[in-house]
């Protein structure tokens, strides 16, 4: 437990584990397992529900119970939330990425498109180690742990979702997986951020994260998950996903405490 007792060393570590993660979904892709298309939308729809629970129960909630009248939820939790979608909607807009089935998005590039492919999933993961670094940054071990559960948890089908799409546009299994991971080592970066943002202000940090990570769901998972002809099942997905995390914040939160 000595570990954890610095919230910045915390954040770090947690963030860490959480994006490696992603290098671990990849690992049946590396051992030569094939996915259909409907089994990552599947997948991707789980993941945005993990993702949704989590910013709503261990990180919006939380930042709600701190703040003490309706002039501060505006001001603080309201105002922060918003700033946290648009600053991933700045990243988004001009930050030169590519996605599997939108194409290319912000300003043009001259980079090889397996990096405007990884670009893409890093500036979504970085609001991910933003979360898991604000919710240690309170000092708070069980919503650190929580959120850092609850990332590693969606990171994981994640990287199925990056590495097997890889492999059928003709990238070795192995370059597949290994960019998987790396896309998912941004995140101690996106922790070190968090952190710094709690220690100012915990509510502003914790509906920032909330708000960074919902932007993503809407903007990029939701969307990609029902590009083809799996909606429902993708929603089902979302539906389960944010059932199971719901169910394990609180198992978790019930087994620390007693």
């Amino acid at each position: 437990m000595q570990l954890f007792s610095d919230p910045i060393s915390a954040g770090i570590i947690a963030s860490l584990l959480a994006g490696a993660a992603t290098g671990v979904g990849a690992i049946p892709v590396l051992l030569g397992g094939n996915y259909s298309r409907r089994t990552l939308d599947l997948m991707l729809g789980f993941a945005a529900g993990v993702m949704l629970a989590a910013s709503s129960f261990s990180l919006l909630v939380p930042s709600l119970e701190l703040v003490t009248n309706w002039i501060e939820v505006i001001t603080i939790v309201g105002l922060s939330f918003s700033l946290g979608g648009l600053f991933v909607h700045v990243a988004d807009r001009y930050i030169p990425h590519e996605h599997f089935k939108k194409g290319e998005e912000g300003p043009s590039s001259s980079m090889a498109r397996v990096w405007l492919l990884v670009l893409a999933i890093t500036i979504h993961n970085f609001p991910e180690g933003i979360a898991v670094g604000v919710a240690f940054g309170g000092n708070d071990f069980i919503a650190g742990t929580s959120v850092a559960l609850a990332i590693g948890l969606q990171n994981m089908p994640e990287g199925v979702a990056v590495a097997a799409p890889l492999v059928r546009e003709g990238y070795s299994r192995k370059y597949a997986a290994g960019l998987a991971l790396i896309t998912g080592l941004v995140e101690p970066i996106g922790g070190i951020f968090g952190v710094t943002i709690a220690h100012f202000l915990l509510p502003f940090g914790l509906a920032f994260a909330a708000g960074a990570m919902i932007f993503v769901v809407g903007e990029e998972m939701v969307p990609e998950s029902h590009s083809g002809e799996n909606a429902r099942l993708a929603t089902w997905g979302l539906m389960i996903g944010f059932v199971i995390m719901m169910i394990m914040d609180n198992i978790f939160e019930f087994l620390l405490l007693g």
